[in-house]
């Protein structure tokens, strides 16, 4: 019970937080709008190519929720390098807190945030570009794709204390972030590019991920990619949020 009041307290004081400045919430959805409007006619040029009732929007909104959160999560360790510049974490270090409350209150704030910018998203492709999705659907795929994000969330808030600087903690996303994206088949799917190239993005877990996020849009709920996409997610996602709470009981020790 305690665990979970220390995480309670830290999540609605990120949450609070996040609520005083939501200017960076509305930039978090901004770019992928960006990207619906300008990619979608793309998609929507190579459609037939993926089938004869394949939907631009099914294929290009699910992705573009997980950019959100694989942008907003990898990235969320700038937030805690701020914290240990204006004191904030050391303050909360010395408080009988359990670190692992610490990690996790922070996660659940970026998983609502999350959750929150996906739905924005889909309502504005709903009402703006007609999108047809299967609400059942689309709830497992924000909530598959918000277990992305707090494996995500955990490890980069390890290595944002650990870094302790903006330009070094950058430098080591960046070189993650982009060939991550680009291999896991967000702005296309990786079936319209060469044979080699879908057997690299193969390797990339969050390639799966986007496949059964699609495949959960369109209400497809026995595609084999469901059970793949949802397996390597969970696995993948357990594997960063103990590597993270790890990394992030060994910097607050």
């Amino acid at each position: 019970m305690t665990f979970l009041r220390d995480t309670g307290l830290i999540f609605w004081a990120q949450l609070r937080t996040e609520l005083r400045n939501p200017v960076w919430v509305v930039i978090g959805v901004a770019q992928p709008i960006l990207y619906l409007v300008l990619f979608g006619p793309l998609v929507k040029g190579i459609a037939p190519a993926l089938g004869a009732n394949a939907d631009p929007w099914q294929i290009l909104t699910p992705a573009l929720i997980i950019q959100i959160a694989l942008f907003g999560s990898l990235f969320a360790g700038f937030g805690i390098v701020a914290e240990l510049r204006f004191g904030v974490v050391e303050r909360q270090r010395v408080t009988p807190a359990a670190r692992g409350a610490l990690l996790l209150g922070r996660v659940l704030k970026d998983m609502v945030t999350l959750v929150a910018q996906a739905l924005l998203l889909v309502a504005l492709a709903v009402v703006t570009f007609g999108l047809r999705v299967n609400a059942l659907g689309m709830v497992l795929s924000v909530l598959l794709i918000a277990v992305m994000g707090a494996g995500l969330a955990a490890a980069s808030y390890a290595l944002g204390l650990w870094a302790k600087a903006e330009s070094t903690l950058a430098s080591v996303l960046n070189s993650v972030a982009v060939p991550v994206m680009l291999l896991s088949g967000i702005l296309l799917p990786m079936s319209v590019g060469p044979t080699w190239l879908q057997n690299i993005a193969k390797a990339n877990p969050f390639s799966h991920t986007v496949d059964a996020a699609r495949a959960l849009f369109r209400g497809d709920f026995g595609a084999s990619e469901v059970y793949v996409g949802t397996t390597v997610t969970l696995v993948v996602s357990l594997v960063l949020m103990v590597i993270g709470a790890r990394g992030f009981a060994r910097e607050n020790a």
